[in-house]
């Protein structure tokens, strides 16, 4: 017996419509597929599932993008408004800048020269030149800037050592003075201050 005809309308039972729709999705697949090697047609097949999963092909002689952009022009039918072609055309830009220069990049590095002329060859070599006497002028002043703080740091460092001579030398003062005090005290010794009147006579033995 043959297979029964089935009745194409919405499958209900969840699970048997999700077991259908991996087959069938399966076998789209397989036939795009089939047709781009057998018939070296260009095809491109997006499918979203009910739960948004996305599935897609596209032939490997042509990106999507391009596809789609050649079926805009042969159907007549706007799939970009203004503002996604003006997107469209800033990344394209952009894209041709950095292509540019990545090239004028790897010319500064010696590579992919062999195809410039002379005009282009005297221009990397003067771009060339141009960045060193860059490179040299910042070596230079890193080169100054290490010094001048290697001097800032000389001069922090005898700066410390002097104060600490400094407090080395009035705490050595002021232990002696204590010494001096402790020894006064055990002896008996004490320095009496020059009373004035005495002070006077003094000084007048001296001028007689």
């Amino acid at each position: 017996m043959g297979r029964g005809k089935i009745e194409i309308k919405r499958i209900e039972n969840a699970n048997n419509r999700v077991v259908t729709f991996s087959k069938r999705r399966n076998g789209l697949l397989k036939k795009a597929k089939e047709i781009t090697v057998l018939c070296d047609a260009k095809v491109a097949l997006v499918i979203f599932a009910s739960n948004g999963k996305m599935t897609d092909y596209c032939c490997p002689s042509m990106d999507l993008g391009a596809m789609l952009d050649q079926y805009q022009k042969l159907s007549g039918k706007k799939l970009w408004d203004a503002k996604h072609e003006n997107l469209s055309n800033e990344i394209d830009r952009i894209k041709k800048e950095n292509d540019s220069l990545q090239l004028e990049l790897r010319h500064l590095k010696g590579e992919d020269i062999q195809s410039l002329n002379l005009k282009n060859l005297m221009a990397v070599e003067n771009a060339v030149e141009h960045g060193l006497d860059k490179v040299r002028e910042h070596q230079m002043e890193v080169l100054m800037t290490k010094r001048r703080n290697g001097k800032m740091l000389e001069e922090e460092h005898r700066q410390l050592n002097f104060q600490l001579q400094q407090q080395e030398m009035a705490i050595a003062s002021n232990a002696r003075g204590i010494m001096m005090r402790d020894h006064d005290g055990q002896f008996g010794y004490r320095v009496q201050p020059i009373q004035p009147n005495l002070q006077e006579k003094i000084m007048s033995l001296v001028i007689d």
